[in-house]
């Protein structure tokens, strides 16, 4: 298991991006193209390999080494080729092939080599005078093609579930709690003056500026993004508050946190989805501040009344933002272990932490997306009571008993609940644990609530046939792209349309190392 980042943060994250070593030798100097460039200077002058090779001293069979790459010669040697040749030495180093054709006997020389044309199990070619350009050139290209299909396929769900399970195991590990983050928080909040309450827009655009960043809200936002952010001129645009939008502080503070993090463009889906786990916890360390949350908690602990409801309330936050905010907080500063779930109406899990020894479901590899929750537990039986009110409920399962509060919320993508849950033993520290509400869960056991009862089964089996609800998040393959899921053309004609505007405001600042970032 990859273990915890020591700073107190979730990157450096590349849990499963394989280590490919560098095809370039390290000293500067490559003996395959070394050897091509060779070749082509010599076939271009009409000299036979036994011709060159007698006017240097060396054997046919030498030089035939060197002009395939297998063997580096000394520079003596050189030298005397280069005299051969009639061209000077730095020439025939040249590190930029001298033909197309030659660029490309390098590179299918090196594909023939690597162990992916290995595992293929197809036969070498052979890349003699009589191969023809066309031929060359489209081998090149098919097993390009051939490697960008591989990696795609690869971008499947499995890989985004199996960095998602690698993610939970690193939050488990150190409680959910990241002090780097904290800290880079603190320092924000204690420079723009805040001192408790709400963190307000007035304070989040404080903040922005504070890191010389302005906030734009417009409504003609790439359909692709929520935010994007313009890093040559220091703008994050935003979109248009509204009825049912997301909490704009939310949205700013997170695209500010790439800034404030020092994200690079992530190298894969893997550091894509750690970078967005960063981000999510920076803006809520922001608008839920430990100085100020964990005097509250600890007061409310002391009085047995521990509320999720409470601590949205005090922040103007949402109940999903609260409650993982608790699970960041809970652990570390109160000794409480938790759980937090959110699921769909249907009781597909799409969120999901836990370091209090509940069993979420979940497949072989560790990963619970798409897995179904019991039915009888606290996040499935909320479905059956009204919106934004609470639902109390202590529930035994094969891991232990648990109490939870949940509660649920209508999204344009359907109706999800948010719970959050404590072993039975910390239950007296919460508010709504004289709920008489009790459920048992025999699950993963098929015949607690997956394996319909026998009466139904013996009047109904094989007379339906029902057409599923697929979810299609789970099976389509990952966007590609630097930033999954964003269209690259939509977010630079957006940027290029606005920075005329941006530019006449923008502060001085250095040059970023990247033009734009879209959230």
């Amino acid at each position: 298991m990859t273990t915890p980042a020591p700073t107190g943060r979730l990157l450096p994250f590349r849990p499963l991006a394989e280590e490919v070593p560098s095809t370039a030798p390290t000293d500067g100097t490559d003996p395959l193209a070394l050897g091509r460039g060779l070749r082509h200077h010599r076939r271009a002058r009409g000299l036979t390999l036994a011709a060159l090779a007698e006017r240097v001293g060396l054997s046919a069979s030498a030089l035939s080494l060197v002009e395939n790459g297998k063997r580096e010669p000394r520079l003596s040697v050189l030298s005397e080729l280069a005299s051969a040749l009639g061209m000077p030495v730095a020439d025939l180093l040249a590190p930029a092939p001298p033909s197309r054709r030659t660029a490309l006997e390098v590179k299918w020389e090196r594909v023939q080599r690597s162990a992916g044309f290995e595992a293929l199990g197809i036969p070498r070619v052979r890349m003699g005078p009589g191969l023809p350009d066309e031929a060359l050139e489209a081998l090149v290209g098919m097993y390009e093609s051939l490697q960008a299909a591989q990696e795609q396929r690869a971008a499947t769900p499995e890989y985004a579930r199996s960095a998602n399970a690698e993610l939970r195991r690193r939050m488990r590990a150190v409680d959910n709690y990241f002090p780097e983050l904290e800290r880079r928080a603190e320092e924000l909040l204690r420079a723009i003056g805040y001192r408790s309450g709400p963190v307000t827009r007035a304070e989040v655009e404080r903040l922005a500026a504070h890191v010389g960043y302005r906030l734009v809200h417009t409504g003609q936002l790439p359909s692709s993004t929520r935010t994007v952010t313009d890093l040559a001129n220091r703008v994050v645009y935003l979109p248009q508050p509204g009825p049912g939008s997301r909490d704009g502080r939310a949205l700013a503070l997170q695209a500010i946190g790439h800034v404030v993090l020092g994200h690079e463009p992530p190298r894969d889906y893997a550091e894509f989805l750690a970078q967005r786990v960063e981000i999510n916890y920076f803006a809520a360390a922001v608008l839920l501040p430990e100085r100020t949350v964990v005097p509250q908690l600890r007061a409310a602990k002391k009085e047995r009344d521990i509320s999720v409801e409470d601590l949205r309330d005090a922040y103007a936050v949402s109940y999903e933002t609260a409650a993982h905010r608790f699970t960041n907080l809970a652990t570390q500063h109160l000794e409480v272990p938790v759980h937090f779930m959110r699921i769909s109406a249907d009781g597909v899990i799409y969120k999901a932490y836990e370091n209090d020894g509940v069993r979420f479901p979940m497949d072989s590899t560790g990963a619970i997306e798409g897995a179904r929750v019991c039915r009888f537990w606290t996040a499935r039986q909320v479905f059956e009571r009204s919106d934004d009110v609470s639902y109390e409920q202590y529930t035994d399962t094969r891991s232990g008993s648990y109490w939870c509060t949940a509660l649920t919320e209508r999204t344009a993508a359907g109706r999800f609940s948010v719970s959050v849950g404590v072993p039975y033993a910390q239950a007296r520290w919460m508010r709504g644990r004289d709920t008489t509400a009790r459920a048992r869960s025999g699950c993963p056991d098929p015949s607690c609530c997956t394996q319909p009862p026998a009466d139904l089964r013996r009047d109904w089996e094989g007379r339906v046939w029902p057409s599923a609800r697929a979810h299609s998040h789970l099976l389509a393959v990952l966007p590609p792209g630097v930033f999954p899921g964003v269209d690259d053309t939509e977010v630079l004609q957006f940027v290029a349309d606005h920075a005329g505007e941006a530019a006449r405001s923008a502060q001085p600042s250095s040059e970023p190392s990247s033009r734009w970032r879209a959230e």
